[in-house]
């Protein structure tokens, strides 16, 4: 009969190889993330079915917000009014009437905003004129 006692000894866990796969995946999901340009201004474009040709420069973008408000290339206006967004056209784009122009209106602004936004953009003599959608779901 054996009565004497072993000494048993725990196994070793190596954690090395493990720390190399987590660092591997976190540098691995790091890279593979897309980035998302944020805007400052917050605004949900109406949906249309078919997806307009995009054009190489548009350098002359209206935006309205939800509440009204114009911003011209990203400004905001001082006056919600036709004249203020005249003025602010007429510094951005010069005598180029010929250049891109789009209106990009949140889907919840009041109509009468866009038509007004159209027509100053007409009366000025700008003719090649976008409205910025998004594609629909269905």
């Amino acid at each position: 009969m054996n009565l004497r006692m072993r000494i048993r000894q725990e196994p070793e866990v190596n954690l090395t190889s493990l720390i190399d796969v987590v660092l591997l995946l976190l540098i691995f999901f790091m890279v593979s993330t897309s980035f998302v340009k944020e805007s400052e201004i917050k605004i949900q474009l109406p949906q249309a079915t078919e997806n307009a040709p995009a054009t190489e420069d548009q350098p002359v973008e209206i935006t309205i917000t939800a509440d009204g408000r114009f911003l011209v290339n990203g400004q905001a206006l001082l006056s919600s009014q036709r004249d203020g967004l005249q003025r602010a056209l007429e510094k951005v784009a010069g005598d180029n009437r010929s250049q891109g122009l789009t209106i990009r209106a949140d889907a919840n602004t009041p109509h009468q905003n866009v038509v007004t936004a159209m027509d100053v953009v007409g009366s000025m003599g700008f003719v090649n004129i976008s409205i910025a959608t998004t594609k629909s779901a269905d």
